[in-house]
């Protein structure tokens, strides 16, 4: 079995992966004009041009393309293989699902500007402590109606485009996957239940006779150990124990900042919409594609 590429940046010819939902045959040819020595493969949702050269030559040329076409183009190597990977962690707020739970549970609840203005800051970076803004969010819903998460469950919570289809890979290829965020467990569970996610990990907001207390507390209930930054890296590292490999064999996916010591340990290390600090941090992208954008990056993938 070959080992997953790490995030630094390999010396061997690399290929291009191109897609995206409005890749055109223009932006196509305007790829095979700048790499016109490269072998062209067409993909299930993708276009794959083989053989590329070095990524340290390759990524400059292909960010810039992207950029005036609006696809994504990720440089990788050709040995990458979705067989070499044993677990997958997904991010749920604006990853998995394409709402931030907690804004749309404030929005209903009335205090939306406050709470999304916290959440901004802290999936961009500019709030260090997540756990203390995380408490601050959820102070300002005290006293609003439990019954609200199950509005938004029922009625908000849409998947992000590729994510059924990312996860049934994934578990037809036999990777264990966590659901790991730093939003609720109500909302976690109920993605886990449609998903046939293995493992959640996640916060749980405290409810008393219908109302919301305004206190959140850890996975369990316990008023310490917030799933915060450390938090999430610390359940990728246990699902690797789990799961008997290191977590140099997992991909992890997230778009904000909370996610960023996840990412550092993930073989494969994907940020999704993600903000600028997350984009800068990773190797591997999804700008433009649904989720399943993934699976286009694996040369096994479908397999047989």
């Amino acid at each position: 079995m070959s080992t997953p590429a790490a995030d630094g940046v390999p010396q061997e010819p690399m290929d291009l992966v191109v897609q995206g939902p409005d890749l055109s045959p223009d932006a196509i040819a305007a790829f095979g004009h700048r790499f016109p020595t490269a072998p062209l493969r067409r993909q299930a949702a993708s276009v794959r041009f083989t053989g590329v050269g070095p990524a340290a030559a390759v990524a400059a040329p292909a960010a810039e393309l992207a950029a005036r076409w609006r696809c994504d183009a990720t440089v990788l190597s050709p040995r990458l293989k979705l067989a070499d990977f044993r677990v997958l962690a997904v991010d749920m707020d604006s990853t998995l699902i394409r709402i931030e739970g907690i804004d749309e549970l404030a929005r209903l609840a009335g205090v939306g500007a406050e709470v999304a203005a916290i959440t901004d800051a802290a999936m961009r970076g500019h709030i260090a402590d997540y756990a203390e803004s995380l408490r601050r969010r959820v102070a300002l819903l005290a006293g609003a109606d439990a019954s609200l998460m199950s509005v938004i469950a029922e009625q908000l919570m849409h998947l992000t485009p590729g994510a059924e289809r990312l996860l049934a890979a994934a578990q037809r290829a036999g990777l264990r996957t966590l659901l790991v965020t730093g939003g609720f467990g109500f909302f976690a569970r109920i993605l886990q239940r449609r998903l046939g996610i293995d493992a959640v990990h996640a916060n749980e907001v405290i409810v008393q006779d219908g109302r919301l207390t305004g206190v959140v507390h850890g996975p369990g209930g316990t008023a310490d150990g917030i799933v915060d930054a450390q938090g999430k890296a610390q359940a990728l590292m246990q699902a690797c124990s789990g799961s008997g490999c290191s977590t140099a064999q997992s991909i992890a996916i997230g778009d904000g900042a909370n996610d960023l010591p996840m990412l550092a340990l993930a073989g494969m290390a994907v940020a999704y919409h993600a903000k600028p600090r997350v984009r800068a941090a990773t190797r591997y992208a999804l700008d433009y594609s649904g989720l399943d954008g993934v699976l286009e990056w694996f040369t096994d993938w479908p397999p047989g």
